[in-house]
């Protein structure tokens, strides 16, 4: 398998990430925090092992990625485009009356989607019935699931692991953004989590804990998940900042879902300019 070096990966998340600048800028906020994250995880996903054909986005036996915390569904988005499923200029549309491009993932209108989400706790079920029923086509087929930390107090993401591990999918790839907060507060202040990898691996689970912006080490898990079954499912928990790397807003007390006035984007678009010109790339002015 021909794996990209950290430098592309590094340029891909950046480029990513600024899609996602793109639709909240458009939009002028939006669910920033939980979406700008996962933006390294995106970069090494997309860029060296979903196996789709963006002419074709429903084509059978393509890999599948399914957003269970569905409203992070601008980074699917920036992924997507990124990718080429759709031009960027599609991504100022973000959450616009009437818009092809809705706040949360809808399969039904953007082309790439697997799966419409926005009603925390039912992805990952989502992900085990397409992994179940490529076990049973007999299709190479990997699932990938992106989990929120404050969705994984629902106790329908515990059944999905159980059921996940008691009929061996072992095609199933799932994220947990660990980023440590929600609407509401921390996680220690609304539901704890505790150890999540821990709690994966007594469920059957190969599970490990990651930093979620080392592309690298993410790249050496999923490469490990998709070139060696076992027999379990596969949870990979990304140690994130809420925000990723734009410290304009992961420093914010709350960057859930807000807005993004005039200051706070120049402050943003300064960042993602400085970490372009660090990895020798070249922005739009």
């Amino acid at each position: 398998m021909n794996l990209s070096d950290e430098q592309t990966l590094r340029q891909n998340a950046l480029r990513i990430r600024m899609n996602m600048m793109e639709e909240f800028s458009a939009n002028r906020g939006g669910h920033m925090g939980g979406s700008l994250d996962l933006a390294e995880m995106l970069a090494v996903v997309y860029t060296d092992f979903m196996r789709i054909d963006p002419a074709q986005p429903r084509k059978e036996d393509r890999d599948f990625m399914i957003f269970s915390k569905g409203h992070a569904g601008p980074a699917l988005y920036a992924a997507l485009a990124f990718r080429g499923f759709f031009g960027v200029e599609r991504l100022r549309q973000l959450n616009k009356p009437s818009s092809e491009l809705p706040g949360h993932c809808d399969r039904n209108h953007v082309p790439g989607v697997d799966a419409t989400t926005g009603s925390l706790g039912q992805g990952l079920s989502i992900a085990c019935g397409v992994a179940l029923g490529a076990k049973i086509a007999h299709r190479d087929q990997r699932v990938f699931c992106v989990t929120g930390d404050g969705e994984s107090a629902e106790g329908q993401i515990w059944e999905a692991a159980q059921f996940a591990a008691h009929n061996h999918l072992d095609n199933l790839i799932a994220f947990l953004d660990w980023n440590k907060k929600q609407i509401d507060g921390t996680n220690d202040e609304v539901m704890a989590l505790g150890d999540a990898a821990a709690k994966y691996q007594a469920f059957g689970w190969n599970a490990q804990r990651v930093s979620g912006d080392d592309v690298l080490a993410i790249q050496q898990a999923v490469e490990k998940a998709v070139t060696s079954p076992d027999g379990h499912p596969t949870m990979i928990v990304l140690d994130t900042v809420k925000g990723g790397n734009i410290s304009a807003i992961a420093h914010l007390e709350n960057n859930h879902c807000i807005g993004l006035p005039d200051e706070l984007k120049e402050q943003a678009v300064e960042e993602l300019r400085a970490q372009a010109k660090q990895l020798h790339m070249e922005v739009k002015a």
